[in-house]
């Protein structure tokens, strides 16, 4: 049975991501997982538990708690989580001193009166004076919230997003769904609050907003344009711990319909109304595309071709033929090694013929991709989202070539094509052996099943010398074939760590004795990884002291399947870390992670942030907000602790965006590591990556393929040759539910 604890958290004893053991003022341990904020500033907080008693191995007798609330003052609450420049012991203090009348009054009306507190200096005050016009408003919402039980990072979190609103506390008590609009609040938080608000269980709104969330999670999770109304009904019961109310679901479904923001298909299938319409677009438009004839360019392709330096094969010349002909859309589709970089050229310098080169613009979806294509074809390049942000109207270029496409997203695709004028030639290239993109749809591999518009596809590999074998171990692998990965290559590696007389003490081991041995294993595969490591490092140095930023962050890179264990990004980050950057001149701790002046890091959201281009920053210009996207990749190169904010620079993109300490967790994390899919489209010279069984969940062609791919001038394998051949011969089966295979 649950019982009740309330103390004050005197220090933390032990801590691991959510998970904390601590000691009470009054003696007593508590241990509990806790997500709300990091756990390093529940020190000192007062607490009600609700849970158990246990007898810890290590610990003794321990307060197991399944949940905790922080009982706090809602002005102290505010000051100290919501306004800049409040520290708790500041915060106690200016109440106990002013009172809560009194100290808003004086924040309102005379706040210089703060000088007279130590630690309050101009700067301090001049911040405090900024954030305190930002957000006073908000402090009705606070206290509006706190009977809700409503914690203070989520507190944080809506008032932040809600500064802007009118009458904050009516909208929400109007609807506690819209809270669902607010990054980092999904259905369950919001429906959380809102039960607590007195919401039925039945309320079209929950309804309605449960379907949302259910679309949401299918779609952009999981890759997904479409589902089977089936499959909605069943997910919305449980969530919402239902039986089959299928008369609540057809309702709010009809009234989505109505509305059109949910799209009804043929074969009883749902589909979010932007993604819908997002894919019926390029159908169409791919279809219309087809069509159009360019009239061809030269009377005598043989003579234009014998002319160039490239020698094409027939494949490649194939393409080239084909534009000669008059197709104004084409997908080039290539494995590694194959030449679509060559073609590319090709195709373009044809074009070069009566198309002058300001009107061509080659694109990608990353920094790193979109700098490849320009050095390889010698063409303007940019990023899709710079091309995106820079242009209101269409693009004014007659030819367009986009690289990278199986990275793009069905969104993101509809919103490119349609920039592009509707006479323009395009050209997109992209290698459907890769992993599908981030986020919902497949826009080129439904395109090659379609055959919705002409297709050139590569498949002859052209080998480098004798010696080079990434791109043939890559196909090998792409095919379902074990590669010869033993051999000696001048630019593959394969370490191996194995257990030895593995499957024999399969059978004779405990579960626990064989996740024992698994372990060590892990961590004898780390051992290498870091002997690795060690040998690079002065190279990679000499690259940052000499300000090559771009040619330091995409140097050396270790890539992973996962986040989690002994060999996911998370853990390997940390002891990478410690080799990289191991005596930082400052640092920033949040929980378990620690930035460091000078460390490499990754942006892990889309999302509009205060930034610079590099030289509009070096120049002391007013910041611009624009996107940032999930997966840009950059140096930590400045930190003020007095302004609690840290800059980070994006060489790839140019551009330098400064971070708010508390926007550093959901924002920003390492990048010594990463995980496979977070590395699409990047290519570094040096690719290290674990090969375990215990990552065997995730192991396919498509992963170890795209892995081997990331790698410039070498990639090292460090790990079990079981796991390894096992993954090699898994092919990826996972068919993504798209509206353009629906139509």
């Amino acid at each position: 049975m649950s019982t009740t604890l309330i103390g004050q958290i005197d220090r933390i004893l032990f801590e691991s991501e959510e998970f904390f053991i601590a000691v009470l003022k009054t003696g007593e341990k508590i241990s509990g997982s806790y997500v709300q904020t990091s756990i390093s500033t529940l020190k000192g907080s007062a607490v009600t538990l609700s849970g158990y008693w246990d007898e810890h191995k290590k610990y003794g007798k321990t307060f197991k708690f399944d949940h905790l609330k922080v009982n706090q003052n809602p002005l102290f609450f505010f000051l100290n989580k919501i306004i800049k420049g409040f520290t708790k012991k500041l915060s106690a203090e200016l109440i106990e001193k002013f009172g809560e009348k009194g100290l808003i009054d004086i924040l309102d009306n005379d706040i210089e009166r703060l000088l007279e507190f130590d630690g309050i200096k101009e700067k301090r005050l001049k911040k405090i004076q900024e954030s305190w016009k930002r957000f006073h408003s908000m402090r009705k919402l606070g206290e509006f919230l706190t009977p809700y039980e409503v914690t203070p990072a989520l507190l944080t979190t809506i008032s932040t997003a809600m500064k802007e609103v009118d009458d904050p506390c009516t909208k929400i008590k109007n609807n506690p769904y819209i809270l669902t609009a607010i990054n980092n609040i999904g259905f369950k938080r919001a429906d959380e609050l809102a039960l607590k608000m007195g919401v039925e269980l039945a309320d079209e709104r929950r309804i309605s907003s449960a379907m949302d969330y259910v679309l949401l999670n299918y779609c952009e999770q999981q890759g997904n344009s479409c589902l089977a109304k089936n499959i909605l009904f069943d997910a919305l019961d449980e969530l919402l711990g239902f039986m089959g109310r299928v008369e609540l679901y057809e309702a709010a479904l009809v009234e989505r319909v109505t509305e059109g923001s949910i799209v009804l298909m043929k074969n009883e299938r749902v589909s979010p109304a932007r993604l819908y319409d997002a894919e019926k677009f390029l159908y169409d438009e791919f279809k219309r595309r087809s069509k159009l004839d360019s009239g061809g360019f030269v009377k005598d392709l043989d003579a234009f071709l014998s002319k160039s330096k490239l020698q094409l094969g027939s494949q490649q010349k194939k393409a080239v033929e084909m534009l000669n002909q008059g197709v104004k859309l084409l997908f080039l589709v290539g494995y590694a090694g194959t030449g679509k970089s060559t073609t590319s050229k090709t195709i373009l310098d044809l074009l070069n013929t009566r198309y002058d080169d300001k009107e061509i613009i080659t694109c990608a979806l990353s920094g790193i991709a979109s700098q490849r294509i320009s050095d390889t074809t010698g063409y303007e390049s940019a990023t899709i989202q710079s091309l995106l942000m820079k242009h209101e109207d269409l693009f004014p270029y007659s030819v367009v070539l986009i690289d990278e496409a199986s990275m793009i997203n069905s969104a993101l695709f509809a919103r490119v094509v349609a920039k592009i004028q509707r006479d323009a030639l395009l050209i997109i290239v992209g290698d459907d052996a890769q992993l599908p993109p981030i986020g919902a749809g497949n826009v080129l591999s439904d395109v090659l099943s379609l055959e919705l518009a002409p297709i050139i596809k590569l498949t002859e590999i052209f080998r480098q010398s004798g010696e080079q074998a990434i791109t043939f171990i890559a196909n090998d692998i792409r095919k379902g074939i074990v590669p010869e990965y033993r051999l000696k290559y001048e630019d593959f590696e394969f370490h191996e760590v194995n257990i030895q007389n593995y499957y024999a003490l399969k059978n004779q081991l405990s579960q626990k004795e064989l996740h024992n041995l698994r372990e060590d294993n892990s961590s004898q595969i780390l051992t290498n990884i870091v002997h690795l490591v060690v040998e690079s490092i002065e190279k990679a140095r000499y690259r940052l002291k000499n300000k090559l930023i771009k040619e330091y962050l995409n140097y050396f890179q270790v890539i992973t399947p996962m986040k989690g264990g002994t060999l996911g990004s998370n853990n390997l980050n940390k002891v990478l870390q410690e080799y990289f950057n191991p005596n930082p001149s400052k640092c920033v701790k949040r929980g378990e992670l620690e930035f460091r002046l000078m460390d490499k890091v990754v942006h892990t959201k889309n999302e509009n942030m205060s930034s610079w281009s590099g030289e509009g920053y070096k120049n002391g210009e007013e910041s611009s907000n624009r996107r940032i996207f999930n997966g840009m990749s950059g140096l930590l190169f400045k930190i003020d602790e007095d302004s609690e904010q840290l800059f980070v620079f994006y060489p790839n993109e140019d551009v330098v965006v400064v971070y708010e300490y508390e926007e550093l967790k959901s924002h920003l994390m390492l990048s010594y590591a990463l995980t496979i899919h977070k590395v699409q489209g990047m290519e570094y010279d040096i690719v290290i990556i674990p090969m375990t069984f215990s990552h065997f969940i995730m192991h396919n062609t498509k992963l170890i393929y795209t892995a081997v791919t990331r790698a410039k001038h070498k990639c090292i394998i460090v790990g079990e040759s079981g796991a390894f051949e096992s993954g090699c011969k898994k092919f990826e089966t996972t068919q993504r539910d798209t509206v353009l295979l629906e139509l």
